[in-house]
């Protein structure tokens, strides 16, 4: 160690070179600095020593007075916290996985400016081996990630996520809201610095051109410069910093985002008026530096508080669940936290307390309100086996339920994450315009450089002012805002309603469809069948059919025996009850032996024919009543329409959209249906691959199909159709087989959708119009030196700040 002073930390021989600790007999780790190899202890300090010399840092050895601490002591906090969420108990919370056990999650991501940055995150994170996909929600700077675990960890995607310059973390709904908070907070900050250095750069700028027109001492004129220089500095390297940081990240990822040019900009007015000061030549910018600044942060900060807004429905679902509930245990109430709740725990409801998670009422009744989750404006009754959602809120009275689904499994979590992927995913019509928009800033800097070019052959004076106006006036921003604000605007306002989004297509295949396919049961009608009208011989009259039939079917869970229970309360009982599968119930009444089912099992009871006082086919499920003496009763039942369905077909019509009716059902019972509903084309008897040909038949002439169904018996005909509309429920959530979903099941919803979509599309259509019609008329007055620097900042902020105001219309349904 002749090379080490002996002030310096003196190496043992077999101790570790590194951290000093005694180096394991047969360890080989060996590592080379200064032409020698060095003994480590292990793969870490030789890793870490390894990094110093491939950065030529080895004086390091040379002057340090104690033993480097071990690798794992050298690794930053925030990589250790993201090792610790590698643990599969910790993945519990916000981890997914799915069939083919890939795993998804959503995380916050820190750091994101502008949709550049969205887009260097995406290409960044998607590009790893082992993630299947990476998706960022510019709206929410939330990100969706599915990768697969046997090939890279979500430790790895963090810190790969870290290397680029952000931070990211798993979602948790306090933490954004404090990162919004802090958004704000800050860009409220640099705003303030940018506002009073503009103010006081303007101030004296008023001065200097005063003194242009009549006369200012020279002396004077260069101490004011120097002061503008130095109220300028602040704004440059606080204010402007975010610009800086990603105009770098994509010069380092050798992209041209929209910061590059104003970054370019700023940077070269500000050092092209510190050189000008210096030499005392004619002009300096230090005003339009300031006021670029911060109109382009005022701009900024008015789109984020649009983009908070405009994602706050989601934000909003995920704060529906409470932070703690009432757990019954054998010993008495214990309050829990929500997360430790598991299925079969048994939760007490108190009135104005919300739903834990999913489950079942198992004692109580009451009313509970739903319309944050499904749109309906009325509580909902509730009583026992009434299944409960997670996030709806207990009116009335108590209620014990029993808890079925936590966590990832819960509706209100499906709803999130189909939102989440809706927002995330782009839309052909957005991805054009984010790569036309990259387009744009390399054609931009080619176009300035040739401008500055051609104006120091012309007028020299005068190139670096019109130059500096051609950077400005045209960076991209209102085209690369013109469709996700549009888009969140209008997810937003239609999930409030009831119709969640869950593909980004969706609204805009919606907004140009012709031809709607409804299904029948469950959709156009309330899927339950309820009883419709009851025929009974001479002597016999409605209730006291009715009382019997009601105690025959009081014990049965057929759909047809529930419907009539619920029209009529078994006041009287029956015995020796017999049912026979597929045709009916016998049992005595009153001292008299009845039979209810199929007119063939009544008919047996009394050995007589089929009674002809009930032979005139109705349209509906029938079933008859009657004793030793013949048929009494016919009941017949029938699954109502929903209400608004008829307002809903009439409006479609009106819309120019042709509307089919195609169901598995009886000719009766749908030919009935499209009667009363005005649907020309409605065929019965149809089994899914039947619609699913119908479909095709029908895209085969052009036409731009969506699809209506209850989301069960449908999946292949949903598949099917370019758009495609599930009925609210959990089962259709969770398997997410739909384009779109009516959590509200209120058919003038979907009419909603059909007119909302298409003013979703108008408007993203006005959007990119107004930018392109912003940079011709723009870039041409700037390149004839019409448009002075400072004027060019006003310009760009102008015509993005349009673009967010034309795009929150959509709010407004």
């Amino acid at each position: 160690m002749s090379d080490t002073p002996t002030e310096t930390y003196q190496h043992k021989e077999g101790d570790c070179f590194h951290c000093g600790l005694p180096v394991p007999q047969g360890s080989h780790y060996l590592v080379k600095i200064d032409n020698v190899e060095r003994e480590m202890c292990c793969p870490g300090c030789q890793a870490v020593a390894e990094s110093i010399v491939n950065n030529n840092l080895t004086d390091f050895y040379r002057y340090r007075t104690e033993p480097a601490r071990k690798a794992q002591d050298i690794v930053p906090d925030v990589l250790r916290e993201m090792a610790l969420y590698d643990k599969p108990e910790l993945q519990q919370s916000f981890v997914r996985v799915d069939e083919k056990n890939l795993r998804e999650a959503s995380l916050i991501l820190e750091g994101i400016t502008c949709a550049a940055c969205v887009w260097l995150n995406e290409r960044h994170v998607g590009a790893m081996p082992g993630v299947v996909e990476f998706a960022v929600n510019y709206s929410t700077h939330r990100a969706r990630v599915k990768w697969d675990d046997s090939q890279i960890h979500l430790s790895d995607i963090l810190a790969a996520i870290a290397n680029i310059g952000y931070v990211a973390h798993p979602f948790d709904p306090g933490r954004q809201e404090d990162l919004y908070k802090k958004e704000r907070n800050q860009a409220l900050r640099r705003i303030a610095v940018a506002g009073l250095g503009a103010m006081q750069v303007m101030m004296i700028a008023v001065g200097l051109y005063a003194g242009d027109y009549q006369g200012i001492d020279v002396n004077l004129r260069d101490f004011l410069r120097w002061v503008s220089a130095v109220i300028t500095l602040p704004v440059l390297l606080y204010s402007a910093r975010p610009f800086y940081i990603s105009a770098w990240r994509d010069l380092k990822r050798r992209q041209f985002g929209m910061d590059v040019p104003v970054s370019l900009a700023i940077s070269l007015a500000y050092l092209a008026s510190v050189y000008i000061t210096a030499t005392k030549g004619a002009e300096v910018y230090y005003d339009s530096v300031t006021m670029f600044t911060f109109f382009l942060l005022t701009g900024r900060y008015l789109e984020m508080g649009a983009r908070h807004k405009a994602g706050q429905v989601a934000e909003e679902l995920v704060r529906l669940l409470p932070a703690t509930a009432t757990r019954l245990m054998e010993s008495g109430e214990e309050r829990v936290a929500v997360a430790e709740l598991r299925p079969d725990d048994r939760v007490l409801i108190r009135p104005g307390e919300t739903v834990p998670a999913d489950g079942v009422v198992v004692d109580g009744k009451s009313s509970v309100d739903e319309s944050l989750l499904t749109g309906e404006s009325l509580p909902q009754p509730k009583q026992q086996q009434a299944q409960l959602v997670g996030g709806t809120v207990n009116i009335e009275s108590p209620l014990i339920m029993r808890i079925e689904k936590v966590g990832q499994d819960t509706v209100l979590s499906a709803i999130t994450r189909l939102l989440d992927r809706a927002q995330t995913e782009k839309p052909s019509v957005q991805r054009l315009a984010d790569k036309v928009a990259g387009w744009f800033v390399a054609a931009l800097l080619l176009l300035a450089t040739a401008v500055a070019v051609y104006w120091y052959q012309v007028d020299p004076a005068h190139a670096f002012p019109i130059t500096l106006s051609v950077l400005v006036v045209t960076c991209p921003c209102a085209l690369s805002l013109a469709t996700p604000v549009a888009l969140t605007a209008a997810t937003g306002a239609l999930t409030k309603l009831g119709l969640l989004t869950t593909r980004s297509h969706a609204l805009e295949t919606l907004a140009n469809v012709d031809h709607v396919v409804f299904d029948k049961t469950g959709t156009l009608t309330e899927g339950r069948l309820q009883l419709s009208s009851v025929e009974t011989l001479a002597d016999w009259d409605r209730q006291q059919v009715l009382a019997i039939a009601a105690a025959l079917e009081c014990q049965s869970e057929h759909p047809l025996a529930q419907a009539i229970v619920q029209q009529q309360a078994a006041a009287l009982q029956a015995t020796e009850v017999i049912a026979t599968s597929g045709e009916g119930i016998e049992g005595v009444v009153s001292g008299v032996r009845y039979r209810i089912g199929t007119l063939e099992y009544v008919s047996g009871l009394s050995r007589s024919t089929q009674d002809d006082a009930f032979a005139r086919p109705l349209a509906g499920s029938s079933v008859y009543l009657g004793n030793d003496s013949g048929v009494v009763a016919r009941l017949t039942f029938a699954d109502l329409l929903r209400e608004g369905a008829v307002d809903t077909i009439s409006r479609l019509k009106l819309l120019g959209v042709q509307v089919h009716l195609y169901s598995g059902d009886e000719h009766s019972v749908v030919a009935s249906i499209a009667g009363e509903l005005g649907i020309e084309d409605a065929q019965a008897r149809m089994k899914p691959d039947d619609k699913l040909t119908a479909i095709k038949a029908l895209q085969a002439q052009g036409g731009i199909v969506a699809m209506v169904g209850d989301g069960v018996n449908d999946a292949p005909v949903l598949a099917g159709a370019q758009v495609s509309i599930a009925m609210g429920g959990g089962t259709q959530l969770a398997h997410a087989a739909a384009d779109m979903v009516l959590l509200s099941e209120q058919l003038p919803h979907l009419l909603d959708g059909v007119i909302t979509a298409r003013r979703t599309l108008a408007i993203i259509r006005q959007n990119i119009a107004w930018a392109i019609a912003y940079n011709i008329t723009a870039i041409p007055l700037a390149v004839a030196g019409m448009v002075a620097p400072w004027m060019a900042a006003i310009g760009m902020s102008a015509s993005s700040l349009v673009v967010v105001i034309n795009s929150l219309r959509l709010k407004r349904l």
